[in-house]
């Protein structure tokens, strides 16, 4: 059976040789988006795949939906059921799907958009969809099966890296009884490692998830949560800022929200705080590789020092070169795609490319070993940069990138939200106010040279910010 449909069970003395139909009666997680709910226990006695699972045993397919919704139900079904399964991300594209299919030795897509699929690979599409159809085939679910995902940062030519459902699953609490009070939403797409983090954590905690659309605005996405009584939220601290500027957050009332695949400067973690008052506000670190390393919920940026000192277990955590290293049991396996690529170094570390830096009893995210700006051949953090324009009041989310200069080889440039439209008269005032905030805390190479005023910064389809994307077309920019 699927191992999913196991978790969902709530039994974890059961064993592989029980029934789909046993297992119907004990399903318990509903999936909602803001055109339908399914109820997973539709799967006990059901099908998404047409008839076609028995095609689909021991082979490896590249799982494409058009849906959140259609992409959860297949993961369940194909789990147990097939050798491999890969599943691309919202924004493949035509191009990077043929790439996936043949670099990664695939032998099906399983989708819901044959138009779009069968040009790719004529002939072997095989549909998924729904509604649930009810099926008395039921086929064994005993393939330890292996998810492959495709990195979050990847540019040119995919990465896909593979991992086993345990890996996936090693962070997230395994208890038998589910707790009817808790709801979960994430503002990610289960289609991506953080998106998928939650939607395992709904399934093996026996809860309800509520999934975002992009179709849908920040506002109405809130009132459904609140409609919906979502208690636990994810996204990334951008998605978060976002959320905050759009002025809707008094209309829902989480008692859980958590930060993750971007660094949570403290303004960020404070301006949460004081929007959801009755709310646990923290953050964790996870990354396609790497797996969940750690939550902190304290109300902190950064890592305590604590968590590098603790005895080994499932996750073992160092600095080295400044560089944030993890040696775990939730990491991928390997790279698909790539296959020669080196995951771990040779005492089994992944380097995630985080600089930390210590500042007092924790270490501090500063930014990104690849995303470093060399102005004169001094080195530049822009998310150093970002966090000290975030610190001021009147600004909501900044963001801090390279523009060639042929004197210093790049000079440092910031686009700056502000937090109210209203500052919007007052440009002449912040800007000073921020030129000298920066003056104060930063030496004069960190310094922006040039400050853009915008009214929103463009995200990527993991949420996080476009770095490198360039500035929206409105701005008033000054030296």
């Amino acid at each position: 059976m699927s191992r999913l449909l196991s978790w969902l069970s709530k039994k974890s003395d059961r064993q592989g040789c029980e029934t789909m139909k046993r297992l119907s009666s004990q399903l318990r997680t509903v999936l909602r988006d803001p055109h339908a709910a399914v109820d997973l226990c539709a799967l006990g006695g059901g099908t998404a795949l047409a008839g076609a699972a028995a095609r689909l045993k021991n082979k490896s397919v590249l799982l494409v939906t058009s849906r959140q919704m259609v992409c959860a139900v297949a993961l369940v079904e194909l789990d147990g059921l097939v050798q491999r399964m890969v599943v691309a991300p919202p924004d493949v594209t035509d191009e990077q799907l043929r790439f996936i299919f043949q670099e990664a030795s695939l032998d099906f897509i399983v989708s819901d958009d044959a138009q779009r699929c069968e040009p790719i690979a004529p002939g072997l599409v095989v549909s998924v969809g729904l509604p649930i159809a009810s099926t008395q085939n039921a086929i064994p679910r005993d393939v330890d099966t292996v998810w492959v995902l495709m990195t979050s940062g990847t540019s040119g030519p995919p990465k896909l890296v593979a991992h086993k459902l345990a890996a996936l699953t090693g962070a997230i609490p395994q208890t038998l009884e589910s707790d009817p009070q808790i709801r979960w939403a994430t503002f990610y797409d289960i289609r991506r490692y953080g998106g998928l983090q939650i939607f395992l954590r709904a399934i093996i905690g026996g809860t309800d998830l509520v999934l975002s659309s992009p179709q849908e605005s920040i506002g109405d996405f809130l009132r459904r949560l609140d409609a919906e009584k979502v208690t636990s939220i994810s996204g990334t601290p951008s998605q978060w800022r976002r959320a905050l500027m759009s002025g809707e957050c008094a209309v829902f009332k989480p008692d859980y929200v958590r930060l993750s695949g971007e660094i949570a400067d403290q303004m960020v973690l404070d301006a949460l705080r004081a929007a959801f008052p009755s709310a646990q506000v923290g953050h964790a670190y996870a990354s396609t590789e790497a797996g969940v390393a750690f939550a902190v919920n304290d109300g902190l940026e950064g890592i305590p020092m604590k968590f590098f000192t603790a005895p080994a277990g499932a996750v073992e955590m160092k600095i080295e070169d400044g560089s944030l290293r993890i040696r775990s049991n939730r990491r991928a396996s390997c790279y698909v795609v790539p296959p020669n690529l080196a995951l771990v170094d040779h005492e089994g570390f992944i380097d995630t490319g985080d600089l930390l830096e210590q500042r007092g009893d924790r270490f501090v995210f500063v930014g990104r070993r690849g995303g470093i700006i060399n102005v004169g051949g001094l080195k530049v953090n822009p998310e150093e940069v970002e966090a000290v324009i975030n610190s001021h009041d009147g600004v909501l989310m900044s963001l801090v990138y390279a523009r060639k200069n042929p004197f210093t080889g790049a000079l440092v440039v910031a686009d700056v939200v502000l937090a109210e439209p209203a500052l919007a008269s007052n440009h002449d005032a912040i800007r000073q106010d921020i030129v000298a905030l920066c003056q104060a805390r930063l030496p004069r190479q960190k310094q922006p040279a040039f400050l853009k005023f915008v009214s929103s910064l463009p995200l990527t389809p993991a949420g996080k910010l476009s770095r490198g994307a360039g500035s929206p077309a409105r701005s008033d920019e000054h030296a």
